[in-house]
């Protein structure tokens, strides 16, 4: 099982980026699938995620009206497109997709929001 996530980068501060995370040896439907970060020094914290029926949906307060998760099961593919984008959005970006007691992670990908 894997998940690969890209779409990382430098970006100035109002811009937009859009991570991507490809899974392999898994179905994503059927997983609830989420967004962390972890920036420099701080805990990693959730960032957004959504329920494998696609019903349900959660954002931290900081995200909200910015950034929106979504999946595409056809392409067994979660994303996270981040507008507005603000230096205190810096952080490595983690993906995650749960059922049960399983857990899976991806490798991190960069964001860089600075002028």
């Amino acid at each position: 099982v894997q998940l690969q996530a890209s779409g990382g980068g430098l970006v100035q501060p109002g811009g937009s980026l859009r991570l991507s995370c490809e899974a392999s040896g898994l179905a994503l439907d059927g997983y609830t699938i989420g967004w962390f970060r972890q920036a420099p020094g701080k805990k990693r914290e959730g960032v957004s995620c959504l329920s494998s029926s696609s019903d349900d949906t959660y954002y931290t307060d900081s995200v909200k009206g910015r950034f929106t998760i979504s999946r595409d099961n056809a392409r067994n593919t979660l994303y996270l497109q981040m507008d507005s984008l603000k230096p205190e959005d810096t952080a490595v970006y983690y993906c995650n997709a749960r059922r049960g007691p399983q857990v899976y992670w991806g490798q991190g990908t960069q964001v860089t929001v600075s002028s």
